[in-house]
């Protein structure tokens, strides 16, 4: 690859980054459903012709929004459904960092904000909605591989089956963070997570 064309991918690079920044920080402010691409231009200092250039539309840009700070978190938590050795201290440990990043790190904040706080699935954002679908469901099989697993591996049956085991831990993990998010001088995120996760993975008898 020669300097120039090196140069043009990396500027391509930082002008995408650049709009995801912008989308972050106005749909924060406005709300997903009240933002314009030409609002989110204006923030980033640019087109909207530069925003048709990476994105299709304004979903699009939301996810890959949302993407570039959830991926990490979902790769971590299907890393544990994949362990061959005991995977509930993996899946433990992915569901606090997710706290742990939510309650530490500004951006992830922001954008857990604008996933859980500002956005309506209307019509246009009807991709938004099915992006959100797809990710629970794939962590709903991610957390009923883990507790089956787990429950084999200590020659135990789970009280409950354990697909409703995995809807209850991710309505925990779920509630917990909007719990949070509505007011964050509430309680300490990750303390309140890793004692209530504890506390339904004990009454699993996965403890």
């Amino acid at each position: 690859m020669s300097a120039i064309m090196r140069r043009t991918k990396e500027d391509a690079l930082a002008t995408r980054h650049a709009l995801l920044d912008a989308a972050e920080r106005v749909f924060q402010r406005k709300g997903v459903s009240s933002t314009s691409l030409a609002d989110i231009a204006a923030e980033a200092g640019t087109t909207r012709g530069a925003i048709y250039w990476h994105f299709k539309d304004k979903a699009d840009l939301y996810n890959a929004m949302i993407e570039r700070v959830s991926l990490p978190m979902e790769h971590a938590l299907h890393e544990a459904a994949d362990t061959t050795v005991d995977p509930l201290p993996a899946l433990r440990s992915a569901l606090l960092g997710v706290l742990t990043k939510i309650s530490t790190d500004p951006r992830t904040r922001r954008v857990v904000e604008v996933a859980t706080h500002k956005v309506e699935y209307v019509e246009s954002l009807d991709a938004v909605r099915q992006r959100h679908l797809a990710v629970r469901d794939e962590c709903l099989a991610d957390m009923k591989q883990v507790l089956s697993h787990g429950a084999r591996m200590r020659g135990r049956r789970l009280p409950l089956p354990a697909e409703a085991a995995a809807r209850g831990l991710h309505a925990l993990v779920d509630g917990l963070i909007q719990n949070w998010m509505l007011d964050p001088r509430a309680f300490e995120l990750p303390r309140a997570g890793r004692q209530a996760i504890d506390a339904y993975l004990a009454g699993l008898g996965l403890g």
